[in-house]
């Protein structure tokens, strides 16, 4: 599966549109995680934990994103694009990847 933030994949032209797909992830920010951000915040640099969590959740996004346009029959996804947003009271976040899914031909 390509996957792309462009709206053409060099080499390729597309020969399919199956509309927009998503992949959405919601997680939790635990206690040790929060509580190991906080004391960064106050002697400085960056929070590992919070990367941590924040790049499984992106990557879960892609593959949830992945697997729906796989089931279209979709070859690739083009104009991704990421969202991240915090719900709650600052201990939940979500990341939603949205893109078209496409089947494409070698040009």
């Amino acid at each position: 599966m390509i996957v792309t933030t462009t709206n053409d994949i060099e080499g390729y032209r597309v020969t399919g549109y199956y509309g927009i797909v998503f992949g959405e992830v919601i997680t939790g920010i635990n206690f040790l995680r929060d509580f190991g951000a906080g004391l960064r915040n106050i002697v400085g640099g960056r929070s590992q934990g919070y990367e941590e969590e924040l790049t499984q959740a992106r990557t879960e996004a892609l593959r949830e994103m992945e697997q729906r346009a796989g089931e279209l029959g979709a070859h690739a996804v083009i104009g991704v694009d990421i969202d991240y947003e915090v719900l709650g009271q600052g201990n939940m976040l979500m990341v939603t990847a949205s893109g078209t899914a496409v089947t494409v031909a070698q040009a």
